[in-house]
């Protein structure tokens, strides 16, 4: 008997024009947590930065757009990749974490949800088509596919448009050095019910979240700037933390996520890791392989985007999900039939994770 299955029949993204490379922060004065200047020069600072996390520029929204106008724009080439009528779609899932903020200041919007606006933009007619935002840091464009997943399996829902889109250039602090990580773009897809005796689309998934002690690990807080308002806040993150969650948690998070699957590990053709920072997604892979007793990950299965586009939160996986589908990223390539996995880790701290086959 044929079941329902739950497939991504089409992709979409926005990128950025705005190129903003590591020597433009090379004017930047960088201070500490305690607000005191950074000796090293910023010139030290940011090729540092580079060696650790691999970004050598990333993208930034021009000021005449936000966080809506770039999920439309993704959202437009999902739709189109999908060969869908726009009007069939049940839901809007919206993966976002500050709302739409006009550039120049830091107040954010988020009323109505971001997920209205974009099915207006849209100009999606249809009163079923139920929209609305998921926030759930990084993971939330994955969390999206994973709600889009339970409604359709629940027999509630055909398509689904799941997108994430993130301006974080306008809620960094320029006077920390971590905001040379964070970057803006939005990324989208169209998950669809398909009826088949073929095993292909979501296989499995597992998410988890820590809300101790971990709670703080990224958050809002004042500029580091010693003369900066105390009123205004900033996404601010404790690195070492986030790196030492990761490396603990996300690994075991893979593992649990693929065996539920059934899925043997030398099937697996590709991992589509939160672009979070190189070395940390590197140790990430190297470790889940090591939970299985393999010591060399497999080349060419950890496709990036990190070293051109940066960290843009919810939209990472969703836009190199969109190059590779496209044969965008050399020497990554898909096929059908082909096994791969998504995982992401973010604040909350939550981390997500889902088997695929194509």
């Amino acid at each position: 008997m044929p079941a329902i299955k739950t497939v991504i029949t089409g992709t979409g993204c926005y990128i950025p024009e705005l190129i903003k490379l590591n020597k433009d922060f090379y004017i930047n004065q960088f201070y500490d947590e305690n607000s005191k200047p950074i000796a090293l020069p910023s010139t030290e600072i940011a090729e540092k930065f580079k060696n650790i996390t691999g970004i050598e520029a990333r993208r930034y929204a021009p000021g005449n757009m936000n966080n809506v106008d770039m999920a439309i724009a993704a959202a437009n080439a999902a739709i189109e990749d999908a060969g869908i009528d726009k009007e069939s779609i049940d839901q809007i899932i919206l993966a976002h974490n500050f709302g739409n903020v006009i550039q120049h200041t830091i107040q954010t919007d988020t009323m109505p949800a971001l997920a209205s606006r974009v099915k207006h933009g849209l100009q999606i007619r249809n009163p079923l088509c139920v929209p609305y935002d998921i926030v759930f840091g990084c993971p939330g464009w994955l969390q999206g596919v994973i709600q889009a997943h339970a409604f359709i399996q629940a027999g509630v829902a055909k398509n689904c448009l799941v997108i994430g889109t993130e301006t974080l250039s306008r809620v960094i602090d320029v006077y920390d050095r971590d905001s040379m990580i964070f970057s803006d773009g939005a990324g989208a897809c169209v998950v669809s019910a398909k009826e088949t005796n073929e095993e292909v689309g979501i296989l499995s998934y597992s998410v988890l979240s820590h809300a101790l002690e971990e709670l703080d690990y990224l958050y809002m807080g004042k500029s580091y700037f010693p003369e900066a308002d105390p009123r205004i806040r900033y996404i601010k993150m404790k690195g070492r933390k986030v790196y030492e969650y990761a490396m603990r948690y996300v690994p075991e998070a893979m593992k649990a996520c693929l065996d539920k699957s059934g899925i043997p590990i030398e099937q697996l053709k590709m991992i589509f890791l939160h672009q979070a920072n190189e070395k940390m997604d590197e140790g990430i892979v190297k470790k889940m392989y090591e939970l299985y007793g393999i010591q060399k990950v497999p080349a060419n299965v950890l496709p990036m985007s990190i070293h051109t586009l940066g960290n843009s939160s919810v939209a990472t996986i969703p836009t190199l999900l969109d190059w590779v589908r496209k044969s965008l990223v050399p020497e990554h390539h898909l096929q059908t039939g082909d096994i791969i996995l998504f995982a992401s880790v973010g604040a909350g701290m939550n981390i997500n994770a889902v088997t695929y086959k194509l």
